[in-house]
């Protein structure tokens, strides 16, 4: 089976794919918001720290785990703990894969909202006002409308397969993020306000880098914006080929993800502080407001406030984030796909539409029951199972696989202190981002 499958054929595509599902809303509405409300430099630097300390080791070993077992998370885990307790390995495996279907649900209707503003502008300067009065309202049927869209954009790219589909749009859509934020970037920084902005978040307060909540912040958004503990990263390692050098590529994956985030940071951030400048409230008892309204509210305003420019400013921002958006959403969908594929005979086509529909169902109770479930099955799924995945990655890998057994009794100078370093300290590191989330 493993020679029949597809995978990436060259190396720049598999790190554009895997940085593509790791760049997401995460990367560049979360992160400049935790930067904001924990010290601006300070954050930024402990984060750099914690990508090397935690993130780092999480997404090899995600990584390595897919690219040993060279299938679906659920077959791979089963395959980690056939030793010791299969069952285990296979529950974490489909447990993942129900996250990832979780995930696709509440992430393709706030996608859905990204479509539709990077929509509204052009409905604006054609003269179609109700149009852009909808698009950029808060309404069932606009969700009902743009979250099967997103979802169908998703499934043309999957229904090509990883070739010609993941690889082969990763490598346009990841070039265009990154024209788009840096163009973006350069514009703002041309604004009344922004320098403020920019010292804000490049020079750090020393004073605050020892703070305990800052500390562990920096170490949950790491690991989240690096999206690990679904199975994306570890289905993409599958479709790795053998004799792949896994170390280099999780360091090209990683540095391109936390570029993406630091580049983020230099456009919201700054951005943010224009807006003060222009008389929008953006923090409120000292804290930046609260992502939704930050995205939707007050950057929309801001960019009302620029004049005809603005309205140009406002779509390119969105179709960047529709962007980010797309190539996560890819990856997660990717998951339950290839399961249905290699674990129940599926072809491509059907598995594709399959898990297609059954986003739609889920997404379409979330819709209905939008007050108290969206924010529900968001904070389930970044506050418990996320840390818990990942924490159960290190375990797998350190004490329970004989592969990584091996790896810790045969490797030698550095390698063995690495294997080490997973086996003690990460799941140290993790326990204490998933007690800090779970206690808030």
């Amino acid at each position: 089976m493993a020679q029949l499958r597809d995978g990436f054929q060259s190396r720049i595509g598999f790190v554009l794919a895997a940085a593509g599902a790791a760049v997401g809303l995460g990367n560049i509405w979360g992160f400049p918001t935790q930067a904001a409300n924990h010290g601006g430099g300070a954050f930024l630097l402990v984060y750099f720290i914690v990508i090397f300390l935690l993130a780092l080791p999480a997404l090899y070993t995600e990584l390595y785990l897919g690219h040993q077992a060279q299938s679906n998370p659920v077959t791979a885990l089963r395959q980690a703990w056939q030793e010791k307790a299969p069952k285990i390995g296979a529950g974490a495996g489909y447990m993942g894969l129900c996250g990832a279907i979780v995930m696709l649900s509440f992430y393709s209707i706030v996608a859905g909202w990204m479509l539709a503003f990077s929509l509204e502008p052009l409905a604006h300067v054609f003269g179609f006002e109700k149009l852009s009065q909808f698009l950029k309202g808060d309404s069932t049927l606009r969700n009902f409308i743009f979250t099967p869209l997103m979802l169908l954009l998703t499934a043309s790219i999957i229904l090509k397969g990883v070739k010609s589909g993941i690889e082969a749009w990763s490598r346009r859509l990841m070039p265009v993020l990154l024209l788009l934020l840096i163009a973006l970037i350069a514009y703002i920084a041309t604004l009344e306000g922004a320098a403020k902005g920019f010292s804000a978040y490049l020079i750090p307060d020393f004073s605050k880098i020892t703070d305990p909540d800052l500390i562990i912040a920096a170490m949950g958004q790491a690991f989240f914006s690096l999206s690990l503990g679904v199975g994306c990263m570890m289905i993409y390692g599958s479709y790795l080929k053998p004799n792949e050098n896994l170390p280099k590529l999780t360091l090209s994956v990683a540095a391109l993800d936390t570029g993406v985030a630091f580049l983020a940071g230099l456009l919201i951030i700054p951005a943010v502080f224009v807006a003060q400048h222009n008389g929008v409230q953006v923090f409120q008892d000292g804290k930046l407001i609260g992502e939704g309204r930050l995205i939707f509210a007050v950057l929309p305003e801001l960019f009302s406030s620029m004049g005809a420019i603005g309205l140009w400013v406002g779509m390119t921002f969105f179709v960047l984030m529709s962007i980010a958006s797309l190539t996560s959403t890819i990856s997660s969908t990717e998951i339950p796909v290839s399961f249905l594929v290699e674990n129940h005979g599926l072809d491509r086509r059907s598995a594709t539409w399959w898990v297609t529909g059954v986003i739609m169902v889920v997404a379409s109770l979330i819709i209905l029951n939008f007050e108290w479930l969206f924010g529900l099955v968001i904070s389930v799924f970044t506050q418990y199972q996320l840390p818990l995945m990942g924490l159960f990655y290190f375990i797998t890998v350190g004490w329970m696989w004989k592969r990584g057994n091996q790896l810790r009794l045969e490797c030698k100078g550095f390698h063995y202190w690495f294997a080490q370093y997973v086996r003690f300290v990460c799941p140290v590191l993790m326990t204490a981002v998933f007690l800090n989330v779970a206690i808030k």
